[in-house]
């Protein structure tokens, strides 16, 4: 899981950070990151190096104002190897709402997760949607909406063209295969911008928490056990300091509002 970081700092200077001081702790966490690679056979001191290499990516995202993919895949690879699963799902997630076409940020979360103490099972109806519809779930918004446009173009020149020189069979074809892979993959993006808007997921990042009834400490515990790091949720509600989430077999429970984070 070794990476190179890698930043794109063209607006740099959005933030609190100068576009110097950015270079200059992408510089630093890229250093961190590389010698606790190269420390591994020393684990406190490598440990501490990919804690510094956190320190610095979180500042830059942070004071800097950067949002990146490659930025949060690092960030999510420093805490793996730093043994937070929690925080390395969750920047995994980060990267992957970016760019979703990443396969190497893809892999790294797959391969988080089954790391995890706690396996939570899918809904049945939501794995066979995700077969279906793979191309919904497997490719990023900006992938499907730049494959809307040329779908959309080459609908426009075989109409002109049938218009011009009249019906033909493999203009009719083309016309039709990719007026329904334009209708299938807009209509996909009007999906993802929707869920966007109106969805709040999250990560468990405490070690251990116990999820309740409601929104206390007197209330019942609302599974036999802890919840562990990395458990992924939907946001349903958030009440006095306290998140009201829904875990991807539909069960639910409240959880301290500092046991998790927002992606």
């Amino acid at each position: 899981m070794a990476a190179v970081l890698l930043l794109g700092l063209a607006s740099a200077a959005r933030g609190e950070l100068s576009g110097e001081q950015i270079y200059s702790l992408f510089n630093q966490a890229n250093e961190s990151f590389r010698s606790a690679n190269e420390s591994l056979g020393d684990m406190d001191k490598a440990e501490k190096l990919y804690g510094k290499a956190v320190l610095s990516c979180e500042k830059i995202i942070n004071e800097g104002r950067i949002r990146n993919a490659k930025l949060y895949y690092n960030l999510a690879n420093a805490y793996f190897l730093k043994g937070e699963i929690g925080k390395a799902i969750l920047n995994y997630r980060r990267a992957e709402k970016l760019d979703r076409a990443d396969a190497n940020i893809q892999k790294n979360l797959a391969f988080a997760r089954s790391k995890r103490m706690d396996k939570v099972a899918v809904k049945t109806e939501k794995n066979v949607l995700q077969t279906l519809f793979f191309w919904h779930y497997d490719f990023s918004v900006k992938t499907k909406f730049a494959v809307s446009l040329v779908c959309f173009a080459v609908v426009c020149l075989a109409s002109v063209s049938m218009t011009w020189f009249g019906r033909r069979a493999y203009l009719t074809v083309t016309a039709v295969v990719c007026g329904m892979v334009l209708l299938c993959l807009s209509g996909s993006v009007a999906v993802d911008v929707y869920k966007q808007n109106e969805t709040i997921c999250g990560v468990i990042t405490a070690a251990e928490t116990v999820a309740r009834q409601g929104d206390g400490q007197n209330y019942e515990a609302s599974f036999k056990g802890p919840l562990h790091e990395g458990i992924e949720f939907d946001l349903l509600e958030r009440r006095s300091g306290w998140l009201h989430i829904r875990l991807s077999d539909g069960s639910d429970g409240w959880v301290p509002e500092n046991a998790g984070e927002v992606i």
